[in-house]
C-alpha cells in the first residue's frame, strides 16, 4: 500500500510529504495508513537487517578463507 513515488522529484520527501501520500492512499482513512506506514517500516527494517547478516557472513566467510589460504602457502 504504499504511495507512488515522482519520478521527477531528486530530493527525499519531508515526513509531511510521507504521511500524506499514505493518507491519500488510503482514502483518508488515518487508522489504514498509519498501518500501513507502520507495515512498509518494519518489512524495510527486516530487509535492512537481512541483508546486514548476509553482508556479515560473507565477510566472515572471506576472513576464513584468507586465513586458509595463508595457511596452505606457509607450508
Amino acid at each position: 500500500m504504499a504511495p507512488a513515488r515522482s519520478a521527477e522529484s531528486t530530493h527525499p520527501p519531508t515526513v509531511e510529504a510521507i504521511a500524506a501520500a499514505y493518507l491519500d492512499a488510503a482514502e483518508g482513512d488515518a487508522e489504514a495508513a498509519m498501518l500501513a506506514i507502520i507495515r512498509d517500516a518494519l518489512t524495510d527494517l527486516c530487509e535492512a537487517e537481512r541483508r546486514t547478516l548476509r553482508r556479515d557472513r560473507f565477510i566472515s566467510r572471506g576472513y576464513v578463507r584468507g586465513a586458509l589460504d595463508a595457511d596452505r602457502t606457509a607450508t
